[in-house]
């Protein structure tokens, strides 16, 4: 199986102390010992940045600079990295506007819209509610997949 990471997975990972991070762990083990390929693009860097670096008072992990960036590094080394390309934005705008997206979910049908330019057409997320709008994606939460 093809599977795009969410950034919440990503952000779960990174926080050892956080209650879902052995999901998110266990997520990832079961699928990479399953061998699925599991893929991040450049939004989720970008918004794992600004969450892992924003202060635990505004909402952020607290993470420091280069600790984000050593979790970014071992990521990229674990998990396919597809690029950004005109191709993405095309389908983005496709979407955005067949579903009436609005505000901050615009960042979630980004996501979609790379999955469907480069075919990968399964989640794992641990905000399954935000994707159902979309057709053609199979969303898998990780406390399902953590405990296959």
């Amino acid at each position: 199986m093809r599977i795009l990471l969410d950034t919440n997975v990503l952000c779960r990972l990174a926080t050892l102390a956080h209650p879902l991070h052995p999901i998110a762990q266990g997520a990832i083990s079961n699928l990479l010992n399953d061998g699925h390929e599991l893929f991040l693009v450049p939004q989720n860097l970008y918004e794992y940045w600004v969450v892992a670096t924003r202060p635990l008072t505004d909402n952020g992990l607290g993470i420091a600079t280069v600790d984000a960036d050593q979790a970014v590094d071992q990521w990229l080394d674990l998990f396919e990295f597809l690029p950004n390309e005109r191709g993405i934005f095309e389908v983005w705008r496709e979407l955005i506007r067949s579903h009436g997206v609005q505000g901050k979910k615009a960042h979630d049908a980004r996501l979609v819209a790379a999955m469907k330019r480069y075919n990968v057409s399964r989640l794992l997320t641990f905000n399954t509610a935000d994707f159902l709008r979309y057709p053609g994606i199979e969303l898998l939460d990780p406390a399902t997949v953590a405990r296959n």
